[in-house]
C-alpha cells in the first residue's frame, strides 16, 4: 500500500511483508547504480507526489497517471514557484517511478506549466568580502570554507574528501564522484597545505588516544584488509599497489 511510505529500518533483512513503494524504488535505483543523493531526492519527490494526490493504494497510481503528473508539476510551478531545475528533477523522479518501478510507460508527452527561467547573475564574493567572512567561522568549519572558496569545491565534495585525495607535491585535489558521478582535478592552494597537515595531525592524535582508551577500531572485511595491507617485501613498510587495467 502507498501509505506505507516510511523508511524501513530492516530494508536489507528478510521480511514476510510485501515491499513498500519506497523499498521498490530504492532497490531498483541501487541496481541501476544511481547515487545516494539522487535516490534521496527521487524518494522525497515521490512522497510529495503521493501526499499531494492523497493516494492510499498503489493501484491509484495507475489511474489518470499523466493528468496526475501534469497537475503536480503545474502546482510546483504556479504555487510553490520552484526553479526550472527543481521542477525537472521532480519530473525525472516521477518518470522513473512510472517507467522503471511501475513498468508503466506514459501514453503521451507531459504538458505541465513550466517554471519561469531565472536570469539572475550568480553572486561571487570579492576578496574583501571573503576576508570578512572567514574570521566569523572557526575550527574545521573554517578549513572547509577555505577549501570551498580556494579549490572550487561543492559542500558535498568537501565533506567527502579523504587523505588520499590530497596531493601536496602537485598541489591538487582529486574530487571523487562529483557532479554527474565524474572525477576531476582541482587546484590546492599552497597556503592550505600546512593547514590541512596540521588538521590531520590533530585527528591522528585523537585517533591514537581513542585506541589507547579501547575505542577507535573498526572491523574490516577480509578482502578489504588484504587489499590495504600488502607487504612489498623490500623493507619499505606496508603499501598497496593496484595495477591499472586498460582494455
Amino acid at each position: 500500500m502507498i501509505c506505507r511510505l516510511t523508511i524501513a529500518t530492516n530494508y536489507l533483512m528478510p521480511s514476510t511483508k510485501s515491499p513498500t513503494l519506497l523499498e521498490d524504488i530504492r532497490r531498483i535505483m541501487r541496481l541501476k547504480h544511481y547515487s545516494l543523493h539522487t535516490e534521496r531526492s527521487y524518494c522525497e519527490w515521490i512522497k510529495q507526489f503521493v501526499k499531494f494526490h492523497q493516494l492510499n493504494e498503489r493501484s491509484a497510481l495507475f489511474e489518470n497517471s499523466e493528468a496526475k503528473i501534469e497537475t503536480f508539476l503545474s502546482y510546483l510551478a504556479t504555487e510553490r514557484k520552484v526553479a526550472p531545475a527543481t521542477q525537472n528533477q521532480a519530473m525525472n523522479a516521477l518518470l522513473f517511478l512510472y517507467k522503471q518501478v511501475l513498468d508503466m510507460p506514459l501514453a503521451k508527452h507531459i504538458e505541465a506549466i513550466r517554471s519561469k527561467t531565472s536570469r539572475h547573475v550568480p553572486v561571487v564574493l570579492s576578496l574583501d568580502e571573503v576576508r570578512q567572512v572567514l574570521p566569523r567561522v572557526e575550527g574545521v568549519a573554517q578549513l572547509a570554507v577555505k577549501l570551498l572558496y580556494g579549490s572550487g569545491l561543492r559542500i558535498s565534495e568537501a565533506v567527502r574528501l579523504r587523505v588520499q585525495d590530497l596531493d601536496y607535491d602537485y598541489q591538487q585535489i582529486t574530487v571523487r564522484s562529483g557532479k554527474g558521478d565524474k572525477d576531476r582535478i582541482t587546484p590546492l592552494s599552497a597556503a592550505m597545505i600546512p593547514l590541512l597537515q596540521n588538521h590531520l595531525e590533530k585527528v591522528k592524535a585523537i585517533h591514537k588516544q581513542d585506541l589507547a582508551d579501547g575505542f577507535g577500531a573498526v572491523y574490516l572485511p577480509y578482502a578489504l584488509a588484504k587489499n590495504i595491507l600488502m607487504p612489498n617485501g623490500n623493507g619499505a613498510g606496508n603499501m598497496c599497489f593496484r595495477p591499472v587495467r586498460y582494455r
